[in-house]
């Protein structure tokens, strides 16, 4: 993946829990950035982000091999977490909001609310000097409104878009998705 990326001129992002293994995957790919996320291995997929004062001396170390060998990290946090100032604290440069709760709320009548959370979570991270990357259930149906929140560099979309390819043919989705994006089709 990482040769097809950098011939593409794509960044890499690695995710996931921070055994031995991953990390040593981590160093010898070198992805662009890798996103660690607190699912426990076999976990099929997140469904929450970390709590960093309960796993502070183990994300400290991981933190520090990351930076020391020059990848870009986030770490996968929930909307309605108040460890910012800590994800700083340990050494974080960014941190991905999980947004699951987002998608759910969607289009429902919560759908003002929950988004409104996630603009504070992305306020408070910047106000704790940290960039904002935001991913999960995000698709083309949620993803414009998602993306004005100010502040936010990067989405993570891999399953849905997986799926919407399939489903619609892979122009004509990436076409949309660079339409939402305001990217040059």
């Amino acid at each position: 993946m990482k040769e097809l990326c950098d011939a593409k001129g794509a960044e890499l992002n690695v995710e996931g829990y921070p055994t031995d293994e991953f990390l040593a995957a981590v160093m010898a790919a070198r992805p662009a950035q890798c996103t660690l996320v607190p699912d426990q291995p076999g976990q099929l997929t997140s469904d929450h982000g970390w709590q960093i004062a309960t796993h502070e001396s183990m994300l400290r170390k991981v933190v520090g091999r990351l930076a020391e060998s020059a990848i870009r990290f986030s770490i996968f946090m929930d909307f309605d977490s108040h460890e910012m100032e800590l994800v700083r604290e340990i050494g974080a440069e960014r941190v991905e909001l999980y947004t699951e709760p987002y998608a759910a709320a969607h289009g429902s009548q919560r759908a003002g609310a929950v988004l409104d959370g996630f603009r504070g979570a992305a306020n408070r991270a910047q106000e704790a000097d940290l960039g904002v990357n935001a991913g999960h259930d995000l698709n083309l149906g949620n993803l414009g409104d998602f993306i004005k929140i100010p502040g936010i560099l990067e989405v993570s979309i891999g399953h849905a878009l997986l799926v919407e390819c399939l489903e619609e043919g892979l122009p004509a989705v990436l076409g949309r998705y660079l339409q939402i994006l305001g990217a040059d089709c």
